[in-house]
């Protein structure tokens, strides 16, 4: 980067707030995925006026920006492909700005921690539902940026259910207002809903308006033990077809369980094809036990081999430990590992799986998978022994494919909350027409007409 251009950052910034070294920059090249691409320098936003600044100067000067949140991404969102300046959030704009308890809501700026809402909403008796795995280390930024959704979306929904507003700076330094904080606004184009899930591609969010519920006073976790994933499948559809609506519901098939049981020796039941895993809350203890009565009767019916309830908080964590650490298990069956998190319409689950099977036998992988199934979200682990095998990473990559062409023919999508990013830009002609794929680099276009916000992503 010529140096009058880090001169210009580092006297808008700060030394200690725009980095162009070796050790920063190798520090913000990679994200989850493992891929590393260098960028040009880091910069630390203090404040939304920052953000103006620095869009301003670089929409002038045709740098790239790629905004950042914690790095958790597993689809290279937020990778410097290009080249370019990371904006990262984390040091300066982390600060939860308000809980309103009168209208139910919470105002915060990017870089704030997922589960950190989440903990300040409890001290108030409220509830930021969204939970993505990586709720500890990923941003409410990042997570807005890639719609991120978690194991409660079967009951309460994913991360654009909870959004009513969004501040944000264009390319050209314009600060725009998307979203109310009313629960109804019908006014124009619904613009908050193109940032979501717009990965830094449009606009720079600058702060985030949050909808808030009650928190629920009691929760009840079960599992169900089955003879294979089919049988765990319909039990999955049954139930909720007989009008229970957990929070969750989880699946391991039987190489997740045993890569669990072989890496953390918690007792599952390793012959098992699949075990789901559910919960139930509310405010009513009586309410809670009808559900899970209701979950065992479906689950039997179904074919499942037995049903546990977990008998205190204790059994409860040890059940959700096995679902929470299967994707670093399943490590011992591969070194690199292909991970997809693909959707379908939850009565296509059997057939997804069915096929999943088939790819695995065809290609001579083992393909774990577990995820979602209360909201038809599968994670499909394509695992390959040696990543130093170019031809078996090649065989890899070809039967992910097959399985993103097997999840658009059954009427699924690409993501259910991981986003496309670099890693699954190549796949976007199996989900999209020419014509809406033109509509999105129009509509791209059109936010950033100079294409310097995180380029060279989701295809665009």
């Amino acid at each position: 980067m010529k140096h009058e251009f880090q001169s210009y950052f580092k006297k808008l910034l700060g030394d200690e707030n725009a980095y162009f070294d070796e050790i920063h920059k190798r520090a913000y090249s990679y994200d989850a995925t493992k891929k590393h691409y260098l960028p040009d320098g880091v910069l630390f936003p203090r404040n939304e006026e920052d953000i103006v600044a620095i869009l301003r100067f670089c929409n002038e000067k045709q740098i790239i920006i790629i905004p950042r949140g914690c790095g958790s991404g597993f689809t290279g969102g937020a990778l410097a492909v290009n080249g370019g300046l990371i904006l990262s959030f984390e040091k300066h704009m982390n600060k939860i700005i308000e809980i309103d308890l009168e209208n139910l809501v919470a105002v915060v700026q990017p870089g704030v921690i997922n589960i950190h809402l989440q903990k300040e909403a409890a001290k108030h008796g409220l509830f930021y539902p969204p939970d993505p795995a990586s709720m500890e280390y990923s941003s409410l930024g990042g997570n807005v940026s890639e719609n991120a959704g978690g194991m409660r979306a079967a009951k309460y929904g994913i991360t654009k259910d909870y959004v009513m507003a969004l501040r944000a700076v264009l390319p050209n330094g314009e600060i725009i207002r998307a979203g109310k904080r009313t629960i109804k606004d019908v006014a124009g184009y619904n613009l908050a809903g193109i940032l979501i899930a717009s990965e830094g591609s449009l606009a720079v969010l600058s702060e985030l308006t949050l909808k808030l519920i009650a928190l629920p006073q009691y929760k009840k976790t079960a599992m169900g033990i089955f003879p294979d994933v089919k049988t765990a499948m319909y039990a999955v559809y049954k139930s909720l077809a007989g009008g229970v609506n957990p929070v969750s519901m989880e699946f391991l098939d039987n190489l997740s369980i045993r890569a669990v049981e072989a890496k953390f020796n918690k007792g599952l039941p390793v012959e098992a094809g699949a075990i789901l895993i559910v919960d139930v809350d509310g405010n009513l203890v009586e309410a809670l036990e009808e559900d899970l009565k209701k979950l065992e009767k479906y689950f039997l019916e179904a074919g499942a081999l037995k049903f546990q309830k977990a008998k205190d908080e204790k059994e409860a964590a040890d059940i959700w430990f096995a679902r929470r650490n299967c994707s670093q298990s399943i490590a011992m069956y591969g070194t690199l590992k292909l991970n997809e998190d693909i959707t379908v319409p939850r009565s296509k689950l059997p057939h997804l799986l069915e096929g999943i099977e088939k790819v695995s036998q065809k290609y001579g992988f083992k393909i774990p998978c577990f995820g979602h199934t209360g909201d038809g979200n599968v994670h499909t682990n394509v695992m390959v022994e040696d990543k130093n095998d170019s031809l078996a990473v090649q065989r890899g990559y070809e039967a992910v494919e097959e399985i993103f062409k097997l999840t658009i023919e059954l009427g699924g999508t690409l993501s259910g909350e991981h986003g496309i990013g670099l890693s699954k830009a190549p796949f976007m002609k199996l989900a999209f027409t020419e014509a809406e794929m033109n509509l999105m680099r129009n509509i791209k276009k059109a936010f950033d007409p100079n294409n310097i916000l995180n380029p060279f992503k989701m295809g665009l």
